[in-house]
């Protein structure tokens, strides 16, 4: 696993050992960095149930202002921060250990312009952070994205009030899947 472009271009990242965290493929993460494209420069990211850092560090490494790594696991969390000072990457990173659903209900969060959920598969995780996210619309920009990694199988329809799908993607046994928010009657 390694950055594929920017700054940090060819570093190799370290995995978590074991299979409790399941990193994107390096062909879904090279699909989602073209789809993202100039978006990502300047972006404020927040990587939820950050793993091994890859997302994050790749948005980092192709000029996002900022990211905010959510992650529990201590091991993950031991990765996360090795692989951001071996990019070099740590002085635009904040690393929060902790649950991410507490995270995503503290006040004063955000706003995002990108939202990267990646939870551990087949436990409806996604679609409980997705609904936490749908309910408090402020800690996303209006024209930011959120971006949910499952198996398709994993897939289930939400019922949202204030995101709309606008895409999915699949790349093997990953499937992507973006959000924005709705357009409100004042939208023209």
């Amino acid at each position: 696993m390694r950055v594929i472009a920017g700054r940090a271009k060819g570093r190799k990242l370290e995995s978590v050992p074991g299979n409790a965290v399941r990193p994107i493929t390096d062909r879904a993460k090279e699909a989602l960095f073209s789809i993202l494209g100039d978006r990502i420069v300047e972006a404020r990211v927040l990587d939820l149930f950050g793993g091994t850092g890859a997302v994050g560090i790749e948005a980092l490494s192709r000029g996002a202002a900022h990211v905010t790594f959510v992650e529990r696991f201590p091991p993950a969390l031991k990765v996360i921060g090795h692989n951001l000072q071996a990019t070099r990457l740590a002085d635009k990173a904040y690393v929060v250990r902790g649950d991410a659903f507490k995270y995503l209900r503290r006040q004063h969060i955000g706003p995002f312009d990108i939202i990267y959920v990646a939870p551990p598969q087949y436990q409806g995780l996604w679609l409980k952070a997705l609904k936490i996210i749908d309910a408090r619309p402020e800690i996303l920009t209006p024209q930011g994205l959120v971006i949910v990694q499952i198996n398709p199988r994993e897939y289930e329809e939400p019922h949202l009030r204030h995101l709309q799908r606008v895409d999915t993607r699949r790349y093997g046994s990953v499937q992507l899947d973006f959000y924005t928010a709705r357009p409100t009657s004042g939208d023209a």
